[in-house]
């Protein structure tokens, strides 16, 4: 049975789960739906447009699917996708499509602290920490088990890869590819993301692999091009040396490399 306080506005259009809290002066809009398990603290506003998994914890003040900051976009109907178990602190802004029947998406699992801004269309994937006051910009994607680090601000249409660290406060102005450190402004490679790697489970040689691609790629003074036909001929095949070479072979990738000096 869902608790759903008096001072709570709920559209009588919207579908609540069940063991779903609403809190007082929240404001659940018509067209929304949200699965079993939810807990709506006060002054969230939920929009026309959320559909939204189980067990999410919404704080103080967010506002979901709110509608796009977008010329483009002529009041279509749209959506902001939520999967299971986000944690959303609060003042977080998530902005739903600027196109018909499409879609912001955020999967599961996820961290998105305080103040931070989702714009139309990106993507976020599972398992996802988003520190405070970061904003990504519409239409991009970031990958499962990626960190934005605080104050970080992201570029609209750049992807940044699974397993990434985003260093406090940089512009991410192009694609990221997974398993990399990226700091300081300009942004620029830091390294290999190794004590996450760790936590996540992959082995020593694997990561040891996985920094040689990095070497080829960053620190060899050459092209993107020519870095790739190194990392094929120098390192085995595997899931996370093909996901580098399909990362960088499928983006416009630009190689923004910190000096030896720099990384001390």
């Amino acid at each position: 049975m869902s608790t759903i306080s008096p001072l709570a506005f709920v559209h009588p259009e919207a579908k609540i789960g069940e063991n779903v809290t609403i809190n007082a002066f929240a404001f659940i809009d018509r067209n929304v739906e949200i699965g079993d398990g939810c807990n709506i603290c006060p002054h969230v506003s939920i929009l026309s447009g959320a559909r939204i998994g189980k067990n999410n914890h919404f704080y103080d003040g967010c506002i979901i699917s709110a509608t796009p900051q977008d010329f483009r976009w002529k009041g279509e109907d749209s959506y902001v996708v939520i999967g299971d178990n986000n944690t959303i602190r609060e003042h977080v802004i998530i902005n739903r499509s600027i196109h018909k029947d499409g879609a912001t998406r955020i999967g599961n699992d996820s961290f998105i602290m305080a103040q931070s801004h989702i714009a139309h269309d990106t993507e976020i994937g599972n398992s996802v920490v988003i520190g405070n006051s970061v904003k990504i910009a519409g239409s991009c994607k970031i990958g499962d088990y990626a960190i934005l680090s605080s104050c970080a601000l992201v570029h609209e249409k750049c992807e940044i890869g699974e397993w990434v660290l985003i260093k406090g406060g940089c512009r991410v102005n192009n694609h990221v590819p997974p398993y990399v450190i990226m700091a300081h402004n300009p942004i620029a490679y830091f390294g290999v993301n190794a004590f996450i790697l760790r936590k996540g489970n992959f082995s020593e040689a694997l990561i040891d692999d996985i920094a040689k691609c990095y070497r080829h790629i960053y620190q060899s003074n050459t092209s993107a091009f020519n870095a790739m036909v190194r990392v094929k001929a120098d390192v085995a095949p595997g899931p996370e040396r093909d996901a580098i070479i399909k990362f960088v072979e499928g983006h416009n990738f630009k190689i923004a490399a910190l000096t030896l000096d720099e990384m001390m």
